[in-house]
């Protein structure tokens, strides 16, 4: 079975199944292109950097995945998987044979063998584990008229602009 077959038949389903392109706000990006390719004489271009799958979960690209072929290790991706990651800067990047997955953490350099890929909640709550709390509330605070937060911010900032407007016009007078 060759890769694009061992991804059609398990590691797309494993994806599924752990909520990746199910669950809202969650995404999966196929044949990311992280590169071009560098410049080689003659300006002719090598062959681009392409990540197998990216996960993305509330706009942010939080998982690399390198797959091979069934017939291969699951070790056979490792070190491709992690230099996507780096080139990402994403903490989180696995290797996947189809049958065995190898879960890797550039953040805290830890390794390990997976039943299954973590759910789009459990990857972004070990991304963002020191923040997570706090920034999911200060995100979902809604005011009456049921904007967010951010929208707040926005508004105050509108407002100060005015009026400064306000009172440059005033003093022009």
């Amino acid at each position: 079975m060759n890769e694009s077959e061992t991804r059609a038949e398990y590691i797309d389903p494993k994806l599924k199944s752990s909520g990746w392109g199910e669950i809202e706000g969650s995404k999966v990006l196929r044949e990311f292109r992280i590169t071009e390719g560098k410049i080689q004489t003659g300006g002719l271009r090598a062959k681009p950097e392409i990540a197998d799958y990216v996960l993305v979960y509330k706009n942010q690209k939080i998982g690399v995945i390198e797959a091979k072929a069934q017939n291969l290790e699951v070790g056979e991706g490792v070190a491709q998987a992690k230099a996507y990651a780096q080139k990402l800067q994403i903490d989180y990047a696995y290797s996947t044979n189809g049958k065995e997955i190898y879960e890797m953490s550039l953040a805290t350099g830890e390794e390990k063998s997976v039943i299954d890929f973590p759910t789009p909640d459990e990857l972004w709550n070990k991304t963002f584990t020191d923040q997570n709390e706090w920034k999911e509330k200060f995100n979902n605070v809604l005011f009456e008229d049921g904007e967010k937060i951010r929208a707040m911010f926005f508004g105050f900032q509108e407002n100060l602009y005015a009026k400064a407007e306000k009172e440059y016009v005033y003093k022009s007078k």
